[in-house]
């Protein structure tokens, strides 16, 4: 963009667009005959100009600098000075995928004086054609009271069976209002109208119906879907104070437990919640947490103070059912043997198991095919029992570095470059430092604080005889070093503690920089080092 003058007045300057997936991003209105009055614009006359009459946010135009009010002087080089508005149109569309316009901006006072007469046109740059399709729904309502005593009914408004919001029907109204002038071209379906008597129970279920493919219609308008009045009814703090929302939690087996909480609940209180729901024990909390669902192939431990549903409807558009899931939290296989104690864990267990495998997080090589014929509930004791590598790793171009834990001397987050770091004895006069860019820097660090706590945890038993309590390897078992070494970190060779190397874990090679993927198997850092590929 080439500005000749600032935004606040002053001479012309010319704007370069850009036409995006949603068009131009900006309607232009102005007189539909050739000619007219000439006017005074910033202490210049002009003949009667074209001018923005609205800025699609975010949009193309946004971008290049456009503002709603400016008044057009050139179309690609060409003067639309006192041209009617279909000359304009035409030059715009002429121009292709790249839009060139000399505009000059007015004050808000100044638009007003200089706006047409009712003999005005106008044309759209805001692209609605393309569509989508959001399971939005409103099944119910609620009557509720405000703390004045006003009693009055909200609808409660779900996407793809979550609870977004509750609202009453004048926050429906006013955003039928700002999206008529955000849109002001486009055809919106009609709004069930206002009654000033008392509804009926009948009456407020039609409204319900109406409010339902109202909002059905204006969201399958992908542009009208992402603009910021949809955004913000749907997503804003509820006028309802204190009313409670009710949030879909995915178990491991697959199974969801549904908890009412406030809005501002954190992760610590909706997990406390779906675990006294589920009837956790107490002494097996600890290594269980709340997660989020980001995407296929990939979760991450939602921070104790973040707030929930402010995950569970930022991506409303996604159709599952949920984004948060109990996950395990724990890298011990001394610690899981506590678990599969419960036969309820136990099972959740073979369930995260049996997905690590399915989603090719865990390469379980020779054992694939005695893995299937073991994939059955009932005989989970025999699954987690087949041994598998207890390695971290991150592959680029196929090499391979490992990194022990106990080599590991500090890490940290770099809140700048987003980026997580770790420092490594790399012999007894030289220590290294890895960074690893990523938008989970916090969980990976969280994950490193894990691992290594219950290493130090481990070290203060006293014996540090790893996870078959004793024999052969000694220390260098824990760290997966010596004879037997990796096959004690499964729970393999003599001793009972067979549980420990249940999960199937196996290093897991991804992409050059798809952290992602190595983060989501978190599960599987426990063991002898980190594997990561530089």
């Amino acid at each position: 963009m080439n500005n000749h003058s600032n935004h606040n007045g002053g001479g012309p300057r010319v704007v370069t667009i850009h036409k995006s997936e949603t068009g131009f991003g900006f309607n232009v209105r102005g007189q539909v005959s050739e000619g007219g009055q000439w006017r005074p614009i910033n202490g210049e006359l002009y003949p009667p100009l074209q001018h923005v009459s609205a800025v699609l946010e975010g949009g193309a135009a946004e971008k290049a600098g456009v503002r709603r009010g400016d008044r057009i002087l050139e179309v690609n080089g060409a003067s639309v000075e006192g041209a009617e508005h279909r000359y304009v149109v035409e030059l715009i569309k002429q121009g292709g995928d790249a839009l060139k316009l000399t505009v000059i901006s007015v004050s808000q006072k100044e638009a007003e004086r200089l706006e047409p007469s009712d003999e005005t046109s106008g044309f759209s740059y805001i692209d609605y054609s393309e569509k989508r399709s959001l399971p939005i729904s409103i099944p119910d309502y609620s009557l509720v009271e405000s703390r004045t005593g006003e009693k009055y009914v909200v609808y409660n408004i779900y996407m793809a069976g979550r609870h977004l919001c509750a609202r009453r029907y004048r926050e429906f109204f006013s955003l039928h209002n700002e999206l008529k002038k955000e849109f002001p071209d486009f055809n919106f379906p009609k709004l069930p109208g206002k009654w000033p008597f008392t509804l009926t129970e009948q009456q407020i279920d039609s409204r319900r119906r109406g409010l339902e493919v109202y909002l059905e219609r204006v969201c399958a308008v992908k542009v009208i879907a992402e603009s910021s009045p949809v955004h913000h009814f749907l997503n804003d703090n509820d006028t309802v104070q204190g009313m409670l929302v009710d949030l879909k939690v995915q178990v491991p087996d697959g199974s969801l437990v549904c908890v009412a909480q406030p809005r501002t609940a954190t992760a610590a209180q909706v997990f406390a919640a779906a675990a006294e729901k589920l009837q956790l024990p107490k002494h097996c909390t600890p290594y269980w947490a709340l997660f989020e669902i980001v995407e296929y192939n990939f979760e991450r431990k939602v921070g104790d103070d973040e707030l929930p549903h402010h995950l569970y409807i930022q991506n409303y558009s996604t159709a599952t059912a949920t984004c948060l899931a109990i996950h395990r939290w724990v890298f011990d296989p001394q610690r899981e043997l506590v678990l599969c104690e419960d036969d309820r864990q136990h099972l959740w267990l073979y369930h995260l198991a049996v997905e690590g495998v399915n989603r090719g997080h865990i390469t379980p090589t020779d054992a694939l095919y005695q893995l299937k014929a073991l994939q059955d509930p009932a005989r989970k004791h025999q699954y987690l029992q087949v041994p598998c590598p207890l390695l971290l790793g991150i592959l680029l171009k196929s090499q391979v570095i490992e990194f022990a834990w106990d080599s590991i001397d500090n890490y940290e987050v770099n809140e700048e470059a987003l980026a997580f770091c770790f420092s490594f004895r790399q012999s007894a006069e030289l220590n290294r430092w890895v960074k690893i860019f990523t938008p989970y820097s916090h969980y990976l660090a969280d994950c490193f604080e894990r691992v290594l706590d219950e290493r130090r945890n481990e070290e203060r038993r006293g014996d540090n005889r790893c996870c078959r309590g004793e024999g052969e390897g000694g220390n260098k078992c824990c760290r997966g070093e010596g004879e037997g070494g990796n096959r004690c970190c499964r729970g393999e060779g003599e001793g009972d503690n067979r549980y420990s190397r249940r999960d199937n874990r196996q290093v897991v090679g991804v992409k050059p920089f798809e952290i992602r993927e190595i983060v989501s198997a978190h599960n599987r850092v426990r063991g002898g080092s980190v594997k990561r590929v530089l």
